[in-house]
């Protein structure tokens, strides 16, 4: 089995990610329905599909402040 991966998706079909805001949190939310408090979208263009892909890995170390500005984790954030 050379050659194959399997990205494993971020939510499930039927549901899209959020970002918690001021921390690297996040969680999936059912598409009819809207973030719940204290968890915000992530920015146009820069959603996580896949574990591991490059928005995923970014999100690790950057957020989402109250303001709605991008902004980098503290150190142990």
């Amino acid at each position: 089995m050379t050659g194959c991966s399997i990205e494993e998706a971020t939510c499930g079909g039927g549901e899209y990610p959020v970002l918690s805001v001021g921390g690297t949190g996040s969680a999936c939310v059912p598409n009819d329905q809207e973030p719940p408090k204290g968890y915000t979208r992530y920015p146009e263009g820069k959603v996580p599909e896949h574990v591991g892909d490059e928005w995923d890995t970014y999100w690790q170390t950057h957020t989402v402040d109250e303001d709605g500005r991008i902004v980098e984790v503290p150190q142990g954030g």
